[in-house]
């Protein structure tokens, strides 16, 4: 058994792909991107939350607010990396999961959708910080 908790915001953020031959996608353009964040784990807390929703809404706000109207190729996560959607998923996923610290939850799926048709994820154990413990659920 595995509860699951989303939460999703929508925000404007461009890029340009730095990988040989990239035909227009190697023009800077935006995408109104949009970030799924979907929690997973087997056991609620003592409140019956998997993630607390207000946790994870801040840490979105902390996602919109880093990459709202930025060109990610000139941000240092992007530094030597294709600023993909995929990898793009993995940094969003690094940001995020510290929303969960001290909750049941233990994975985190990020999906980064660049239009209505195509999207790419990353999913990962939520790592909880150097001395801390995780809930009972």
């Amino acid at each position: 058994m595995t509860y699951r908790t989303t939460v999703t915001r929508r925000f404007v953020a461009q890029h340009f792909l730095t990988v040989p031959d990239p035909g227009a996608e190697g023009d800077l353009h935006s995408h109104v991107f949009s970030v799924e964040a979907t929690f997973a784990g087997p056991s609620l807390n003592e409140y019956d939350y998997l993630v607390d929703i207000d946790d994870v809404r801040a840490a979105l706000d902390g996602v919109e607010d880093r990459y709202r109207d930025a060109t990610l190729n000139d941000l240092p996560e992007f530094e030597g990396y294709n600023p993909s959607v995929e990898r793009f998923a993995r940094v969003v996923h690094e940001r995020l999961a510290p929303a969960a610290a001290g909750d049941p939850a233990e994975t985190l799926r990020v999906t980064v959708w660049e239009d209505d048709e195509a999207a790419a994820g990353y999913e990962g154990p939520i790592e909880e910080p150097v001395g801390a413990t995780r809930g009972d659920g």
